[in-house]
């Protein structure tokens, strides 16, 4: 699929590590300009650099300066995210409102931004880096399941208006990737339970996955770039599950 984004520009969000800095390589290869956008400056100016592409450093967080971006792509990955683990009665406000600015709000906005440029242009695709999460809850997650089941409404609707404009949108739902964000969750997870990390990832975070192994960043990365390729103009308001069995069940 090497030259198939020729042309294209693309902007992926949470660019400076794990998913995103795959799909920022993945996309760069399939022959797409990209903009990294990351609140980690130095990580997104080194991905940018990597891939030939520049960088923009914002926290997503903040509105305003989202809505400041101003930015034209034929090519939106929304990947930024956190996670928080929490009994829904001791969960932050303020950490619930944080996440669903960066992961549901910030999405929007941004799409809001770009799919003008994708109409005028009758081409254009949006990709969301949902989760298992967007499709299942778990315990103790209030603000990340939240978020993600907003995304995958959000997505739909674009999918709907984006159609007659040659606009597609789709999600991505990874189980858990090896990335920074799972590290510390199976960091932190080791010392509540007394288990060493290998144990945490075995027992407590694959135990309802039938592929007992983490994915890896370049596999979500594969299944984004087919997304944003010419092949997949038919694709559109689904979720694509690379979740080693879990919703089997």
């Amino acid at each position: 699929m090497r030259n198939d984004l020729a042309g294209r520009s693309a902007v992926v969000t949470g660019g400076a590590s794990g998913i995103g800095a795959a799909c920022a390589k993945r996309l760069a290869d399939a022959g797409a300009e990209v903009v990294v956008v990351d609140v980690d400056g130095v990580g997104a100016k080194r991905v940018a650099e990597e891939v030939g592409g520049r960088a923009e450093v914002v926290d997503l967080a903040d509105l305003k300066a989202v809505d400041a971006l101003e930015l034209r792509c034929d090519v939106l990955v929304n990947n930024a995210g956190l996670q928080h683990i929490s009994p829904v009665e001791d969960f932050s406000s303020e950490r619930f409102s944080l996440m669903l600015r960066v992961m549901l709000e910030a999405p929007f906005r941004l799409v809001r931004q770009v799919l003008p440029h994708m109409y005028a242009k009758r081409w254009g695709r949006v990709v969301n880096i949902s989760s298992v999460h967007g499709l299942r809850a778990s315990p103790f997650k209030a603000g990340y399941v939240a978020a993600k089941h907003g995304l995958e409404g959000l997505s739909k609707v674009i999918a709907l208006e984006g159609a007659a404009h040659g606009v597609t949108s789709n999600c991505v739902n990874p189980a858990y990737v090896r990335t920074p964000l799972v590290e510390g969750q199976v960091a932190a997870q080791a010392v509540a339970h007394g288990l060493n990390p290998d144990q945490v990832v075995e027992q407590i975070m694959l135990k309802p996955v039938a592929v007992k192994k983490l994915i890896e960043p370049e596999q979500v990365a594969e299944l984004v770039a087919y997304l944003c390729s010419p092949y997949a103009d038919q694709m559109t308001g689904g979720s694509y599950l690379m979740d080693g069995g879990w919703t089997a069940r």
